[in-house]
């Protein structure tokens, strides 16, 4: 299996982490007789845990009634239908409506074009050490020119800011379609808002008339420790992107705004977006199951908590730089890129998997599946402070 891995399956770096899974469960990774901790969630994909039996039977159900039908928004779809109003209902008013797609990327993509269609104008503005994925477009918000050199030329036009410098804020004008932003900078390192800065973005979009849109692909679904972490700051976005646990572990992504908005998509042209497998009728099935389970179950308001217990055991250790978190999304800085990086292959020896920033190469990253207990949460403790002494 190893050797076919690394002969016919493309890779994304040159030492991916190559961990075989047999199955998961919880907040645990099984491999052989070895299990593993899992403080990655799959990237803040797997919020209530691997392999939920209500997920599982959603999946089991529809699949049993019938799997892609055609090319998205021509059918009525019943998972589609019902996730929709579920998720609906727990945004506020001007969220009233979805356009799924396959993936935050994707989502990305739609949103930067739904802003342009509705304004007439083409300037973006997004923000240093952004992540809004790996498509053209999205690749373009991006300031790293290590990460994007490369692939040019991609889309002209983008003004880059400064996360919490209100004096960036004048960058954005009556030529700016949109400000795309994580209300919580997740590559970055964790790096959450200053006291008033997402309300003073809100206003300076508004006196421009620019559009606003909160990427929380990472930061959705309790994450932050509440559904979404827009409501920590007192924001609501024109625009909001989802994916990762929007689908409950399956693909999924998402561009939710008002239903007036959205129908831009509809006329001049007709099919301004088009997506063929965008809310799979499986992958939506999967989503109800766990928004369901989300809203159940008292996850999203421990998470915090669960948080602050990880942060405050970790932060005493003379290993431990600075911690950095906003809920259940941690960033252990440990000062050294080097540290860091041993510190993944050391996690792993004592039985954990964890993962690295992509714009902040000091710090190790600490995301476990909201569902874990504060049993759990101690044996990520325990673990981790293991291999800090090692390092």
């Amino acid at each position: 299996m190893r050797r076919t891995f690394f002969r016919h399956v493309g890779q994304t770096s040159p030492s991916p982490l190559a961990l075989e899974v047999d199955r998961a469960d919880g907040v645990f990774l099984y491999s052989g007789d070895r299990r593993y901790l899992d403080m990655v969630s799959g990237v803040c994909v797997s919020n209530i845990g691997h392999g939920h039996p209500e997920v599982i039977e959603a999946v089991r159900a529809q699949a049993g009634d019938y799997f892609h039908l055609m090319v998205y928004g021509e059918m009525i779809e019943a998972p589609q239908v019902l996730h929709a109003a579920l998720l609906t209902s727990v945004l506020p008013p001007p969220l009233d409506c979805i356009y799924y797609v396959n993936s935050g990327s994707e989502a990305v993509d739609a949103a930067l074009k739904l802003a342009k269609r509705l304004t007439g104008r083409s300037r973006i503005a997004s923000f240093i050490n952004c992540y809004h994925g790996s498509s053209h477009a999205s690749l373009s918000l991006m300031d790293s020119e290590e990460r994007k050199g490369a692939f040019r030329p991609l889309l002209p036009g983008v003004d880059h800011l400064r996360f919490n410098c209100d004096e960036d804020l004048d960058l954005i004008t009556g030529d700016t379609a949109c400000v795309i932003v994580e209300p919580v900078q997740g590559e970055a390192g964790v790096i959450v808002p200053v006291d008033g800065f997402l309300q003073k973005l809100r206003r300076r979009c508004n006196s421009t008339g620019t559009l606003l849109i909160f990427d929380e692909v990472q930061t959705g679904f309790g994450r932050t420790g509440r559904m979404f972490a827009f409501e920590k700051y007192g924001t609501v976005p024109d625009i909001l992107v989802l994916a990762k646990a929007l689908g409950g572990g399956m693909p999924l992504g998402g561009v939710v705004s008002s239903k007036e908005r959205l129908d831009a998509f509809t006329t001049a042209p007709v099919l301004g977006h088009i997506t063929t497998f965008g809310g799979h009728p499986v992958c939506c099935a999967a989503a109800l199951a766990s928004l369901k389970v989300l809203l159940r179950e008292d996850w999203v308001p421990c998470a915090d908590a669960k948080g602050a217990f990880i942060e405050d055991a970790l932060r005493r250790h003379p290993a431990v730089r600075e911690v950095r978190r906003s809920g259940l999304l941690l960033a252990v800085d440990l000062g050294r890129e080097d540290y860091a990086s041993r510190m993944l292959e050391l996690l792993l020896e004592e039985g954990a998997v964890s993962d690295y920033f992509l714009y902040n190469p000091t710090s190790f990253r600490i995301a476990p599946p909201l569902c874990i207990s504060m049993d759990e949460a101690a044996m990520a403790v325990d673990i981790t402070v293991r291999a800090l002494d090692r390092l």
